[in-house]
């Protein structure tokens, strides 16, 4: 069984910006500006994905690089609630993914207008209208 590395280990480990090769900083480029500020678990993963870059398809390359620009412009708050919705999908049964998989799958199938009308429907109201 793998033992975790220390937080001043794992910190060492993950190196900043200014340290990474130009081909890892042309590949996470999207994630420049917040480079330095990540945690060291979260440059490292990067790192993993940069180095297995290359090996994937032109396709997958491409959707890598727009999840990276689409992360790089979320505030900290819609990060944190990326994050925990992460969290909450991996808590769910193979059979729930499934079956969430397939709705995600109907939905993207809607033309505009219906997904617009569904993202309206769903979308918390105001405090102002609750009253």
């Amino acid at each position: 069984m793998a033992t975790a590395l220390p937080a001043s280990a794992l910190a060492q480990s993950a190196p900043t910006w200014a340290q990474l090769t130009p081909q890892q900083q042309k590949i996470l480029a999207p994630l420049e500006k917040d480079w330095d500020s990540l945690e060291a678990e979260r440059r490292l993963r990067w790192l993993g994905v940069a180095k297995r870059y290359h090996g994937l398809s032109p396709e997958r390359q491409q959707r890598i690089q727009q999840r990276m620009r689409d992360w790089a412009q979320l505030t900290p708050a819609q990060r944190e609630a990326a994050r925990q919705r992460y969290r909450r999908l991996q808590e769910l049964s193979p059979e729930e993914r499934r079956a969430l998989h397939e709705r995600w799958q109907r939905y993207q199938q809607l033309p505009e207008s219906e997904r617009r009308e569904l993202r309206e429907r769903a979308r918390p109201q105001d405090e102002d209208d609750i009253d």
